[in-house]
């Protein structure tokens, strides 16, 4: 039986072969994306995460970051509304307040958006089965682009979310799933389950191994929408490696949590414009770590006044 490696044995896999990977493409004087066959040119489309840059956590807040991000070119939007809800949460008084909570928070998020513009909604897994039903009307208003990681992954919930997926499929809405899953096999599993799957650069496997989940998926029908909520050197790995993805959607982006996603690469990610990302434009994956600014921000003066 392949099972697949803990999160972190994944990620440290993932990084060194993502690291010989980039080193290979700037022996050869071309970007990681050229390297596998992707179009150098390609402008990528991407999404706004504003979740965790929203701090203001009541409607308005959400709304507001909504709008920035319209501010921002960006004509897709995803949250992570639920704070409140947890798996234990019944379908009573105590579970649909919290859920209302959420409800509330999407709505605002909706009106920032306006109509037509793509909204995703993130539950972290944070949903029971008794919450989950309502939770899947409660969503029908707001036209949701796709729902996100309602309910644990594990096998036994297969059947559960692929009963889950028709019925949002039915009023447009597509189930959305798996950012920590690696290898194909893995993600395979679910084909029934998902619309849309989200491996993450990070956790895959290795480019290898995002190529071939890529391209299963693909044949199966199942978009591919990488999970990308994370620093410069991810993004930049991303961005390469979705030019040549088969059956790919759009990529994740965070948006504007910090000035440090923007300071840390050399020489420099490339902006975003309406929406989209162009490539980084040197060999292998484009930047490097600014290590001048990364000894800055982890200097530490151990000196103590007597």
């Amino acid at each position: 039986l392949d099972v697949p490696p803990p999160l972190p044995v994944a990620a440290l896999r993932t990084a060194l072969d993502v690291a010989r990977c980039d080193a290979a493409a700037r022996a050869e004087g071309v970007g990681l994306a050229s390297r596998l066959g992707g179009d150098a040119a390609a402008q990528i489309p991407l999404y706004a995460n504003i979740n965790r840059r929203t701090r203001d956590r009541s409607p308005a807040g959400f709304g507001a970051s909504a709008a920035h991000a319209i501010a921002r070119g960006f004509q897709a939007v995803k949250i992570a509304p639920f704070d409140e809800v947890d798996p234990a949460l019944r379908d009573d008084a105590e579970g649909r307040k919290a859920l209302d909570a959420g409800i509330a928070r999407i709505a605002a998020v909706r009106e920032a958006l306006g109509p037509d513009r793509r909204l995703m909604v993130d539950c972290h897994w944070r949903f029971g089965e008794a919450l989950s039903a309502r939770l899947v009307e409660a969503i029908r208003p707001f036209g949701l682009y796709w729902l996100e990681c309602p309910v644990v992954e594990e096998p036994r919930q297969i059947p559960a979310l692929a009963a889950m997926r028709k019925t949002l499929n039915a009023h447009g809405t597509l189930l959305a799933g798996l950012e920590e899953f690696t290898g194909a096999p893995a993600f395979l599993a679910y084909a029934d389950a998902y619309d849309v799957m989200m491996p993450d650069m990070k956790y895959v496997g290795g480019v290898d191994e995002m190529l071939r989940t890529a391209e299963q998926l693909a044949e199966r029908g199942i978009a591919v929408s990488p999970h990308n909520p994370t620093g410069p050197i991810c993004h930049a790995a991303s961005l390469q490696l979705c030019a040549a993805l088969p059956g790919f959607s759009m990529l994740e982006m965070q948006l504007d949590e910090t000035p440090l996603f923007w300071s840390l690469a050399q020489p420099g990610l490339p902006p975003v414009d309406g929406g989209f990302s162009a490539l980084p434009a040197g060999d292998g994956l484009g930047v490097t770590l600014d290590q001048q600014a990364i000894s800055e921000l982890t200097t530490v003066d151990l000196r103590f006044s007597a």
